[in-house]
């Protein structure tokens, strides 16, 4: 008695830890360089574990640098039942986003799915259908979600530090050059084959920009979107915009707008502004950066932490924890995206709105003043063609008035 006592009263063997998640990659070049160096950070930590990599041509050994020797395949659906993945990280062309998640929720598969997480409203219907009725769960990959700083905004928000919130403005204004729109088939295409792409400044490189600012609203649903105002422009020779504006009214009474170029003078960080009537918050997403000015107050800056999607996917299925970027919580950027598929071709700048610039081997069109616009649009919550610019005061009117249907 007095032994069996001792060892009750002992200390208790170590729980196990569980072992790696097995993960297959699909796109690991470009892009998703960032999410081979993701799985290598968390394989390093022993929550992951890279069992696979989805690519037309493999991975060197090089590439593959601190992650074993993982299966590779052009076959994604082969890859996943040879390597028994649990979850799928996909990061390939925008038209096979949905494609490919719906044959990872058929095999049970869970998924990290690249943004935009599809090219069209139907796509992306088609695909949280299929997730949903799989069993399985879908994370979009909107890091920026996983900021502490949205959760700290809206608390802000809420209490009513910043007065009443008259509207939010987004502001992008980043450098591309020529070769940006070459990198690949479907770069700068609206279209390709007859398939939608949607490839354009606000659905793709500064889609953070636009989803971000509808989060922080709490309208990030579909339904949360009553109305939409779209300007598209483009300097460069494509057929997707890489100048553009939109403006969007909530189901809450609140102005978004957000305005996006790929052709600045000099790149910058996008940001989010709150406008309120005692005050504002700044939020620069990229760095987790905030700043609060408000009446009575001097300023205050702070950076924030953030929960990478991946570990919060993972998170999710070991205990609950709740998604960050689950698909209906980037319904309204999606009613964005199909506004964009749905409107005239972008407008291509006349002569003379835009100039080249040349370094070296690199080239790459600039629209003088550009900058100083996206702030202002953001400052103002207005539309290129409402700011005075002489190539956006074309006549645009209703039919860039887009009408927002939730079926």
């Amino acid at each position: 008695m007095e032994a069996n006592a001792t060892r009750a009263n002992g200390p208790s063997p170590r729980t196990p830890l569980p072992p790696p998640v097995p993960v297959v990659l699909a796109g690991a070049r470009g892009h998703g360089r960032w999410h081979l160096a993701n799985i290598r950070r968390l394989a390093g930590q022993g929550l992951v574990r890279l069992a696979g990599v989805c690519e037309l041509d493999p991975l060197t050994n090089e590439e593959l640098t601190g992650l074993g020797a993982p299966a590779q395949s052009p076959d994604f659906g082969a890859l996943l039942d040879a390597t028994g993945a649990r979850v799928a990280v996909i990061c390939t062309p925008i038209p096979t986003h949905t494609g490919l998640a719906l044959t990872a929720a058929a095999r049970g598969v869970h998924i990290l799915l690249e943004k935009p997480p599809a090219p069209s409203w139907a796509e992306f219907r088609r695909m949280t259908d299929g997730v949903r009725g799989a069993g399985t769960v879908c994370q979009i990959g909107f890091q920026s979600f996983g900021s502490h700083a949205l959760s700290a905004i809206r608390e802000l928000l809420a209490s009513g530090a910043v007065g009443e919130v008259r509207g939010i403005g987004a502001a992008g204004a980043w450098v591309r050059d020529t070769a940006y729109f070459t990198r690949a088939a479907w770069a700068g295409k609206r279209r390709m084959n007859g398939t939608d792409v949607v490839d354009g400044v606000l659905t793709n490189p500064l889609a953070h920009a636009v989803a971000t600012a509808l989060a922080l609203d709490g309208s990030g649903r579909a339904e949360d979107v009553s109305g939409i105002d779209l300007e598209l422009y483009r300097a460069n020779d494509i057929e997707s915009d890489d100048t553009s504006a939109v403006r969007l009214t909530t189901a809450r009474g609140t102005t978004v707008t957000a305005a996006m170029t790929l052709c600045a003078e000099r790149p910058g960080e996008p940001y989010i502004v709150v406008h309120g009537s005692r005050g504002r918050v700044t939020f620069w997403y990229k760095e987790d950066r905030v700043l609060v000015q408000r009446a009575d107050h001097g300023p205050a800056e702070t950076v924030y932490e953030r929960t990478d999607l991946l570990e919060n996917l993972l998170a999710h299925l070991r205990d609950g924890t709740p998604l960050l970027a689950p698909p209906e919580a980037t319904g309204a950027f999606m009613k964005v995206v199909e506004a964009v598929r749905t409107a005239p071709d972008p407008q291509p700048l006349p002569a003379g709105s835009w100039r080249t610039e040349r370094h070296g081997e690199t080239e790459r069109r600039v629209v003088p003043g550009i900058d100083g616009l996206v702030a202002a649009g953001a400052d103002t919550l207005s539309l290129f063609s409402e700011l005075g610019v002489p190539w956006a005061h074309a006549a645009r009117g209703d039919r860039d008035r887009v009408e927002v249907s939730h079926r």
